[in-house]
């Protein structure tokens, strides 16, 4: 079965994917959010939908034809690829999507893999408060990510995320807090793998989480050293038009 339609010829080989999962607050998308529209990326490709609960809805800034659940944005000047899911995979094809998001990783040829995602905020520790963010690595980039797009893992003060308790020599991917389908994604990695990757977790708590996505947005631009215009995030336009709804009337307050 084909995973990916391409409405805009593109060489995929040697450039940096970014995949939002949907977790708590849904942080990531929101994060990827800004992330395309910051850096003007277009809609190159259609994943197939038929992993995700069906959705459709009108393009960002008037654009003809309509939204998916999972679409991927890019440019020719870009290095960077994102995916956008914009509904949760079904139940029953969790694994399947695993195997052929991870599938259509190697073929593209991508030059390393960042994932985001949502951690609940319920789950966290004390020893866990100095930061909202976190970082998880494959055991096989555990010792050093040096010479790849991905080096900044290393640099940047963001913790290796492990649970209280957790054995410090423990290199298996642990259980994440409303996480989604993190987890399972890494751990379907097969043996072998070369693709430099990382992931990036945030703590948050569900409401207005636009403040959120912003951080993990910028702890993405930190880690990819992403150039942006002005050396600010811009929201897309969808987010003025009510990202949670429209407001109340004010009139309501007296």
């Amino acid at each position: 079965m084909t995973f990916v339609y391409p409405m805009t010829p593109t060489n995929l080989a040697g450039k940096i994917l970014v995949v939002p999962i949907v977790s708590t607050a849904n942080v990531a998308q929101l994060a990827a959010d800004l992330l395309i529209a910051t850096l003007s990326l277009k809609r190159i490709a259609i994943l197939d939908p038929s992993y995700c609960i069906p959705v459709v809805g009108r393009r960002e800034d008037g654009l003809g034809g309509i939204t998916t659940p999972l679409e991927l944005f890019s440019s020719p000047e870009s290095e960077v690829v994102i995916i956008q899911q914009r509904s949760p995979v079904l139940v029953s094809r969790k694994q399947e999507f695993a195997d052929s998001l991870l599938s259509f990783i190697q073929t593209s040829q991508f030059s390393s893999v960042l994932f985001m995602s949502g951690m609940d905020v319920a789950g966290r520790t004390d020893a866990q408060m100095m930061t909202p963010t976190y970082q998880i690595r494959l055991p096989q980039f555990q010792l050093s990510l040096l010479g790849t797009s991905l080096h900044r893992l290393e640099e940047l003060p963001i913790p290796l995320y492990r649970p209280q308790g957790s054995d410090t020599e423990d290199q298996s991917i642990p259980f994440i807090p409303g996480g989604g389908l993190t987890r399972r994604i890494l751990n379907s990695i097969p043996q072998g793998w070369a693709i430099p990757t990382g992931s990036l977790l945030q703590f948050v708590l569900e409401g207005d989480n636009a403040a959120d996505a912003a951080m993990l947005a910028s702890a993405a631009v930190d880690t990819l050293e992403l150039t942006i215009p002005n050396g600010q995030l811009k929201a897309p336009s969808s987010w003025k038009a009510g990202l949670f709804g429209s407001p109340h009337d004010q009139s309501l307050y007296g």
